[in-house]
């Protein structure tokens, strides 16, 4: 039997026995974050039901409005100091359902149900690498990495996969519908499993935690500025906002692998250990020369007795 199996049953059993709550009573602010999880939770559902029957645009919308919710529901949790256990295993949860399940079936009966078992393998594929992001993430929580890689995720986020991979949907509602051939339908059957994968991959993409930082007083304005411009472009032209911004963000991605491998290289020549002093060499080999480039070191002097004859 394993040595390693007995320590893992051990504290298996003591996260059981562990309080998800350490007090008996719980102040109200706690709730709150999880809240906005349900919520979104709920959006997610909705969007099932409305691509079961066929409504796409109020399916898209709730799967947008659970991204937002999504979100904020982390940084209230962090601003109200509301975070907690149950709090992060339910909001994987929601996750999952929101940017996983609801996609998938979004994409399935759009146009990938044509291609029967393929195309459920290939939703299913992505289901399944969503759900594996996620587990990863949360293992991960713990880990301890340098300052600079915690502005970056390994693998493409959950909510903004769920974004990308309903690209084609907002292509055919501009007038580029990839049904039409079944050569074009190939490509979506291909991009939806290449989105999947980019989940599980080590692909570095930076966090969106970077937003919840302080800004400089000068950019206050202009963030509020753009910030509304862009949820009036999201509401008025939402099919157009969400190509631009889903082709934007697969653009940048071989940009951000290249700054991350930047800072990987400048931080590890930074934090790497100055290289030794060579050794000196030994006496019978030393030269001249290296005599006079050498600083002087500790000498020995012999004492002799004293000359009695003197």
């Amino acid at each position: 039997m394993d040595p390693v199996v007995p320590e893992l049953e051990e504290h298996t059993r003591r996260r059981r026995r562990r309080r998800m709550f350490s007090h008996a009573r719980i102040p109200v602010r706690m709730m709150v974050p999880n809240f906005f999880t349900l919520l979104g939770l709920c959006a997610g559902l909705t969007s099932i039901r409305m691509s079961i029957e066929g409504r796409y645009d109020f399916a898209l919308a709730a799967i947008v409005f659970a991204a937002l919710l999504d979100g904020i529901d982390g940084r209230i949790a962090r601003l109200l100091k509301a975070s907690s256990r149950f709090g992060a295993e339910l909001d994987s949860l929601a996750d999952f359902v929101n940017f996983g399940v609801a996609p998938a079936i979004m994409i399935f009966t759009w146009g990938l149900g044509e291609h029967r078992s393929l195309g459920w393998i290939a939703v299913m594929l992505f289901a399944l690498a969503s759900a594996l992001r996620l587990a990863r993430f949360n293992t991960l929580i713990d880990d301890e990495r340098p300052r600079w890689q915690s502005d970056f995720f390994m693998g493409v986020p959950t909510p903004a996969a769920a974004i990308i991979v309903l690209l084609p949907i907002y292509l055919a509602n501009l007038g580029l519908d990839l049904r039409a051939s079944p050569i074009l339908l190939n490509l979506v059957l291909a991009y939806v499993m290449v989105i999947g994968l980019t989940m599980v991959s080590m692909l570095p993409t930076y966090s969106g935690k970077l937003l919840g930082e302080r800004i400089g007083r000068d950019w206050v304005l202009p963030l509020f500025i753009l910030s509304m411009l862009a949820v009036a472009c999201l509401l008025t032209y939402p099919y157009p906002t969400l190509a631009i911004g889903s082709i934007a963000y697969l653009a940048a991605l071989p940009w951000t692998w290249r700054r991350f491998r930047e800072l990987e290289r400048l931080h590890g020549a930074a934090g790497a250990p100055a290289a030794a002093a060579p050794e000196p060499a030994p006496e019978s080999e030393a030269t001249p020369d290296d005599a006079e480039r050498t600083p002087a070191g500790p000498r020995l002097v012999e004492i002799r007795p004293n000359d009695q004859n003197r």
